[in-house]
């Protein structure tokens, strides 16, 4: 089906270009042979496949000095602003990933705030749903339906991605009823957005309006892979540049969520920083590096016992590159306690391989 949608996409572009060129008269009079119309390219029979596993959840609560949910992302109603214990309601999108089960992926700030969730599926019938868990660090969350005839979602595999791939970005923004935006990747592992505390977001140019948070992107396979989670820069005449959750981080969020209601993240016990020249000299090290550099090991840390040192190069975790240091905040920051943490680190010009297991952030803390 890919390769078909791809060669109609291509062929209508080529039919435009005609048209611009002039080699094709851009009037009135044009009128095209039915079967030449009938061949004409179109994404509906994709959507017609997909288009129902994507829902629209509003929530209700109430809003006071200690209960104030944030503007997120695509997020349709601001209760900053709005007086003490006045009850507000908000809506942004989900995708059903589990008809058995009735699991749906969103994100962390559509439901934030909510003593009751109601979800719409795209037949318009209504259902009430249960929060399953939330992370606000990646802005991932899981809620659950009971309802009968639901559609799943196909995932895909987001780290097979490439830049230039056309993405659809599904979703129920400004409550006016499901809508469809196209795109192409724009960028991958995106980082230092300053959305959420982890990033690791794909950017696209498909349009995500405010409501399509927690919505679908997905890929001319009929797949997801992403979670619509915002959109920054938008003005009157410019969309914006919109980011998803890829969803492979959005899978291994929801599995800890499925399976203890939250993220237990744990302590490694190092910071890093970029190799910037400063830092190069203060070390002394003896060659330029661009992976991050060890500076500090708290002591009685996993990351002490493991041998881990001031100045050692972090190149690999887990035997995969590392590309920076959001990019090895962001990969730490996904390890759960118990977890062992597989490192490659250049010390002296050589590589070292150190693993040290994560502990729980909490008891570490209490039995100091």
């Amino acid at each position: 089906m890919a390769t078909r949608i791809m060669n109609r996409l291509l062929g209508a572009v080529a039919l435009g270009l005609a048209i611009a060129a002039g080699n094709i008269a851009a009037d009135a009079s044009i009128r095209l042979p039915a079967e030449q119309i009938s061949s004409m390219p179109s994404l509906a029979p994709l959507l017609n496949q997909v288009k129902a596993a994507v829902v629209m959840v509003t929530i209700t609560g109430r809003s006071g000095r200690e209960k104030n949910s944030r503007q997120g992302p695509g997020q349709a109603v601001n209760t900053r602003d709005l007086p003490a214990e006045r009850q507000v309601k908000a809506s942004g999108s989900g995708v059903i990933v589990d008809a058995e089960k009735g699991l749906i992926f969103t994100n962390n700030h559509v439901i934030n705030g909510a003593d009751d969730i109601i979800v719409t599926l795209a037949d318009g019938r209504e259902a009430p749903a249960k929060r399953v868990g939330s992370d606000p660090s990646t802005d991932i969350a899981v809620i659950k339906v009971q309802a009968e005839n639901l559609t799943a979602l196909p995932i895909g595999d987001s780290d097979g991605l490439q830049v230039g791939d056309f993405v659809l970005a599904i979703g129920n923004p400004y409550r006016i009823g499901q809508t469809v935006t196209s795109g192409i990747i724009s960028g991958l592992h995106r980082t230092n957005v300053g959305i959420e505390k982890y990033e690791d977001f794909i950017q696209t140019d498909a349009a995500i309006y405010p409501g399509n948070s927690g919505g679908a992107l997905v890929s001319l396979r009929g797949e997801l892979i992403g979670i619509n989670t915002a959109f920054i820069g938008a003005t009157n005449t410019n969309p914006g540049m919109g980011f998803a959750i890829p969803i492979n981080m959005v899978r291994f969020i929801a599995n800890q969520l499925l399976k203890d209601g939250e993220v237990r993240r744990g302590r490694l016990g190092i910071a890093f920083d970029d190799p910037t020249p400063a830092l190069i000299r203060s070390l002394k090290l003896s060659a330029p590096v661009t992976a991050p550099v060890i500076v500090k090991v708290e002591k009685g840390s996993p990351a002490e016992g493991a041998g881990l040192k001031t100045g050692d190069i972090v190149s690999e975790l887990a035997r995969i590159s590392v590309r920076d240091t959001s990019d090895l905040h962001n990969r730490i920051g996904l390890l759960s306690v118990g977890d062992v943490a597989d490192l490659t680190v250049v010390r002296n010009g050589k590589p070292v391989v150190i693993r040290a297991t994560i502990v729980d952030q909490e008891k570490n803390i209490r039995s100091k």
